[in-house]
Parts: structure tokens; C-alpha cells; sequence
């Protein structure tokens, strides 16, 4: 059976089907219940002894190296010694998940800001110059209104996908469905109308509105002082940004990039091992429970 993993939640994992597209959520206290019946047979399971629609969930489960499914004979078992991991091979669509860069403003000012990061010590802001301050905060308010577009995006996205008091886990963090409450007040006529049948007069929830106030500054001689307190803060504002000097910079780490000599196996490790305690986190059961189709 050819699955894909494409969505891992708290109770839950949604699997692929490949051959036929399909996708299905497999709950995580079946796997429980999988793991507790090969434990609890002698030699290896009997897959027949699965309800029909079950067979996801021993092929998924043989993917973490502590189990193995001998098709032939049709039989799961759960060995003491982990032996290789199926993850090891690589999908027949493998030069479609190539890395590619991402035509993302954030992406680029991110690697401009972490080149910066690497050359400037920045736990001593006070000992940079001007010049490079200048260019550090330049790229952090690039990155901050950036990152935030693409969040929001993300967000967005996600509100489709979850629901409220299910929290979905991934491997930085965890995110949840929540709700705010925003007011805006209904017609000013109608709510002083309202307030003063409830015997709230007028005069207790009136207040002076600075845009009517700075009207009427404008007919008359008084000045913005006799009816403000002002008080002046200064701040540091971007008022440019040279797109031209950022692309040459960061066109000049690309090519540091593919110059690299670093191993190419080295980073495909590293994914598969993330991607192995992935799978052995879905494993890790605790209060068996029975399969429901059973």
C-alpha cells in the first residue's frame, strides 16, 4: 500500500492513499491498540484478523524501524532490535520535493538579516557602528512587516483546517482555534436612547471626541495646547530602503550557497531523522483502547 502522511494532529494523523488519491484520517488510539496486540501475540499478528478497513494503520506503524510487516505471509511483528526504516527510501516523486527558493520577500530579507546577524555581534548593539545599526534595523522592519503578511496568510489557511479545543501539534509548536470578541458601538442616537430609558442620562457616558474637537481648531483662533496635553517622543522611522544593494548582497550569497562543499547526504540525514521521530512519536501509546470496527 502507497500512503503519504500529510497532516499530523493531536489524536489523529491524515494519511494519502496514493494509488487512488484518496485521504483518510487515522486515529491515534487505533495505532495504540495495533501496538498492543502485537506486543501481546507470540511470534507476529495475523493482519487477517484486522477489520477491512484497518489497513492503513498496520502500514503506516511499519514505517517506525521496531516494526515489520512480512507481506507474504501477511503477518506484523515488533522486533527489540530497530532495523532500517522504510523512510530511507527515497519516493518515486523524490525530484518533485527538491528545495527550491521561494519567491518570498521574507526569504530573502531573512537570509540578508541572518548574514548580518553571522557578521555583527549583536549582543553588543552599542559597539556597532551607525552604518550597521542603520542596516540591521532596516532588514528586521523588512522581515517583521513581511513575516507577518505571509503568518496571516498562513492563519488563514489554518482556520480551515482546525477547530476549536482541538489543538493540532507539529514539530515547533502547537497552534489552536480561538475566538475574540470585537465591539462597535450601533447608531450614537440609538445607544444614549437606550441608556437614558435604563436610567443612564446623557451626561454620563458622553465624552469629548478629539476628531469634532480638532474641527472646530480649525474655525476658531485657539491652539492645539489649550485643549491638549502634548508631549513630544521621538523614534526611529525607515524612511528608505535600497532594494538595488539588497538584491547584489543577496545574489552574492547565493552563490556562496551553491558554491558550498558541504555534503548533500549530510542534510538528506538530517531529514530523515526528523522525519523518523515523527513517526515515533505517533507510536508512543498509552491507555490501549479497542478498535472500534471490532
Amino acid at each position: 500500500m502507497s500512503i503519504q502522511i500529510t497532516d499530523v494532529q493531536e489524536h489523529r494523523i491524515v494519511i494519502e492513499l496514493l494509488d487512488s488519491g484518496e485521504k483518510r484520517p487515522l486515529q491515534r488510539e487505533q495505532f495504540e491498540t495495533l501496538a498492543r496486540r502485537i506486543g501481546d501475540a507470540t511470534d507476529a499478528f495475523d493482519l487477517e484478523r484486522l477489520p477491512s478497513d484497518a489497513d492503513p494503520y498496520p502500514a503506516v506503524l511499519s514505517l517506525h524501524p521496531r516494526f515489520e510487516i512480512d507481506e507474504r505471509e501477511g503477518l506484523i511483528h515488533e522486533s527489540d532490535e530497530p532495523g532500517p526504516s522504510r523512510l530511507v527510501q527515497a519516493p518515486e516523486t523524490e525530484t518533485e520535493r527538491e528545495r527550491t527558493e521561494p519567491d518570498l520577500a521574507v526569504y530573502a530579507d531573512t537570509l540578508l538579516l541572518t548574514d548580518a546577524l553571522e557578521r555583527h555581534d549583536v549582543t553588543d548593539l552599542s559597539g556597532l557602528e551607525t552604518a550597521t545599526l542603520v542596516n540591521l534595523y532596516t532588514l528586521l522592519s523588512d522581515v517583521q512587516r513581511n513575516a507577518d503578511d505571509l503568518r496571516q496568510d498562513v492563519a488563514d489557511i489554518l482556520l480551515e483546517r482546525i477547530h476549536h479545543d482541538q489543538p493540532i501539534h507539529a514539530q515547533f509548536g502547537s497552534v489552536q482555534r480561538t475566538s475574540r470578541e470585537y465591539r462597535s458601538l450601533r447608531d450614537e442616537e440609538d445607544v444614549l436612547t437606550t441608556l437614558e430609558d435604563a436610567g443612564i442620562p446623557r451626561e454620563r457616558v458622553t465624552s469629548v471626541d478629539s476628531s469634532k474637537v480638532d474641527e472646530a481648531l480649525e474655525v476658531t483662533e485657539l491652539r492645539p495646547s489649550d485643549v491638549y496635553e502634548i508631549e513630544d517622543r521621538e523614534y526611529v522611522r525607515k524612511t528608505d530602503v535600497d532594494e538595488e544593494h539588497k538584491e547584489t548582497r543577496l545574489q552574492g550569497l547565493k552563490d556562496q550557497l551553491a558554491a558550498s562543499d558541504d555534503p548533500e547526504a549530510a542534510e538528506l540525514r538530517e531529514e530523515i531523522d526528523e522525519l523518523e521521530a515523527r513517526i515515533e512519536d505517533l507510536t508512543e501509546f498509552s491507555s490501549p483502547q479497542e478498535f472500534h470496527a471490532e
